[in-house]
């Protein structure tokens, strides 16, 4: 065999099998955006509402687009245990927890966005934003420390197509088949509440020494910014604009345990009045907007049985928080 002849078999070997790398990249692409993985609601295909049981960074595509809420809480774990049914019963308002353990504000905004996007006909009655110390930082790029699936709530078309090219969802779309095929097959809990309190028994937090321990350590939680700016202020406050102005704000400070709150004089403390004025002013510029402060010294915040470790709370603390948040709401409703 002559090496030109070699030379051309190799090419036309080479130009095959790009041919049909090619083919079953598109005819996976095909799939995955025709059976829409996430209930994106993007495929032109008329799909069985909702998603398999899944993590909630997947599965708030599907609720944050649920028309049935007309109100959403927005948060990190440190706002994961406000329950959608007790702020129902509060205050008659359907609401959906779109939270996501370990997000940040830029992760927040995107679901924001996407929730504003798909409650263009009927306008939300409320928006609730957990702000932590994450909300406090100086720094415009609003990093990230977990990975989020920003492609999958994107305004993008193209970066929703290039998210979908993903070797999960080679094991996420027989899933999804499944799903959609099975009249009896389970949905992941529509109003997205995820519970933790099981795991205070379980993982030793009520009995083990150290944890107790650790517990009652000091733990600066201003979140370090004293002179600002506060750029994650900043850009809620340009979301919002784009939210009807009927839309309710609510800013929630989540609590913590009595050992990190800033100590008065210290700069933890100045960091942590800081960052609360740039909420604060916020709240008070935009009309139907409050902020509700349970970084201050409470008796419930005194009582160690009721946290997990600083700033994850339990459920007594959590009902008072969405005993709060129906007030602020009410009030609102009265100006």
């Amino acid at each position: 065999m002559s090496s030109s002849t070699s030379s051309s078999e190799w090419a036309g070997f080479t130009g095959a099998f790009l041919s049909a790398a090619a083919l079953i990249a598109a005819a996976f692409l095909a799939a995955a955006f025709l059976l829409d993985p996430y209930d994106t609601g993007r495929s032109p295909l008329a799909l069985k509402e909702g998603v398999r049981p899944q993590g909630p960074r997947t599965a708030l595509a599907s609720r944050g687009r649920d028309p049935r809420f007309t109100a959403a809480i927005f948060g990190n774990s440190h706002i994961q245990l406000i329950s959608p049914e007790e702020l129902r019963a509060k205050t008659g308002i359907p609401f959906v927890s779109l939270i996501a353990p370990a997000t940040m504000p830029r992760e927040t905004f995107a679901t924001i966005d996407w929730f504003l996007r798909h409650h263009r006909a009927t306008p939300p009655k409320a928006i609730v934003v957990g702000i932590d110390n994450y909300w406090c930082t100086a720094d415009p790029a609003l990093p990230s420390e977990k990975p989020f699936p920003f492609w999958l709530l994107s305004r993008s078309l193209v970066d929703y197509l290039g998210g979908l090219m993903r070797f999960d969802l080679m094991e996420e779309l027989p899933r999804r088949v499944s799903y959609l095929a099975s009249g009896k097959a389970e949905r992941a809990r529509p109003d997205g509440y995820w519970d933790y309190e099981s795991g205070y028994d379980v993982q030793g937090y009520g009995t083990d020494p150290e944890i107790r321990a650790k517990l009652e350590k000091p733990l600066e939680s201003g979140g370090g910014n004293i002179d600002g700016p506060f750029p994650a202020a900043a850009g809620l406050e340009a979301l919002m604009r784009t939210a009807p102005a009927e839309t309710a704000l609510i800013l929630l400070r989540p609590p913590v345990y009595v050992t990190a709150l800033p100590k008065p004089g210290t700069p933890d403390a100045a960091a942590d009045a800081a960052c609360r004025k740039a909420f604060a002013d916020l709240a008070a510029r935009r009309p139907r907007s409050a902020l509700v402060d349970w970084r201050v010294d409470r008796p419930a915040l005194n009582d160690s049985t009721l946290f997990f470790d600083h700033s994850h709370y339990r459920q007594p603390i959590a009902r008072l928080v969405e005993a709060d948040i129906a007030e602020a709401l009410r009030r609102l409703d009265l100006r």
